[in-house]
């Protein structure tokens, strides 16, 4: 495997997939702010510096030429140029042939099939880019909009991780969800 770079933007029906940019700090900040927003993912709400040293850092990855590389990229909806939410793609293992998905939106974009149209597109990056034999998506159990996501998109639930985690000052239960390659190959048939 030779890793993963891209052509940006990556179209979708109604999404722009591409890099985060300076030009991003203040629509990235309005949703990561948020206690709400961030409930689920393993960070707390993030100040204006907090989103400006993370574009300079680990968020300004455009490609992935390593295992356990990860790459955060924008949402930018096509018909209104907004951003509306990023998405994380993480070569996981070159051993196991596997990768990682993950998402937020800002609330004003929750409910509308963003987060399924955005995580296919990062299915595709993995399995038809990267060559992957397995992607995984990890979330809590409360949130049950994440495991529809995933459920949306054929990714079986693999495991029930029961408060295998500190989280945010209590005890959280992981659920897995994966798609093999070949699950992949036959979704894109039908």
């Amino acid at each position: 495997m030779g890793g993963l770079s891209p052509e940006y933007p990556i179209r979708t029906e109604r999404l722009l997939i591409r890099p985060l940019t300076m030009a991003d700090v203040d629509a990235v900040t309005a949703y990561s702010s948020q206690p709400d927003v961030v409930r689920y993912v393993p960070y707390d709400p993030l100040s204006r510096e907090d989103v400006i040293e993370r574009l300079q850092g680990p968020w300004s990855r455009t490609e992935l030429t390593e295992p356990n590389q990860a790459m955060r990229l924008g949402l930018e909806e096509r018909r209104t140029g907004e951003l509306v939410g990023d998405v994380m793609l993480k070569w996981e293992s070159a051993e196991n042939s596997s990768g990682e998905i993950g998402y937020i939106l800002s609330p004003a974009a929750t409910g509308k099939g963003y987060a399924t149209e955005a995580a296919e597109a990062l299915l595709r990056l993995g399995f038809e880019g990267l060559r992957l034999h397995r992607m995984f998506a990890q979330l809590d159990e409360r949130n049950p909009a994440s495991a529809r996501v995933l459920e949306r998109l054929g990714m079986r639930r693999e495991a029930v991780l029961v408060e295998d985690m500190w989280f945010k000052g209590e005890w959280s239960t992981t659920l897995v969800y994966a798609m093999l390659d070949r699950e992949w190959r036959v979704r894109r048939a039908v």
